[in-house]
């Protein structure tokens, strides 16, 4: 019986949804960082633009862009391209 119990118990917390701080990364406040959350974290949390903004400079915002947008799929608007290229290139480029 007890190990039954522990058996369900494993179960229940399996399906428990690891939480890995998420909601506490926030991105620079601007207009277009709604824009910017709502296409890049379709597929990945934001971290992922902090994380290498120490590294790209404004052409390298733009082939990332290009590339989430024509290889990995990002439902990203020709109009949206510039806009989201700007905001990352402002806050996060090391051209700052």
């Amino acid at each position: 019986m007890k190990r039954r119990n522990t058996i369900a118990l494993l179960a229940c917390l399996a399906t428990v949804p690891a939480y890995a701080g998420e909601a506490a990364l926030k991105l620079a406040d601007d207009p277009n960082a709604v824009l910017v959350r709502a296409r890049c974290s379709i597929c990945h949390s934001v971290d992922y633009i902090q994380m290498n903004s120490r590294f790209i400079k404004r052409e390298g915002w733009e082939a990332e862009v290009r590339k989430m947008v024509k290889v990995m799929g990002a439902p990203v608007a020709e109009d949206e391209f510039k806009p989201i290229v700007d905001y990352l290139t402002r806050y996060y480029g090391i051209d700052q």
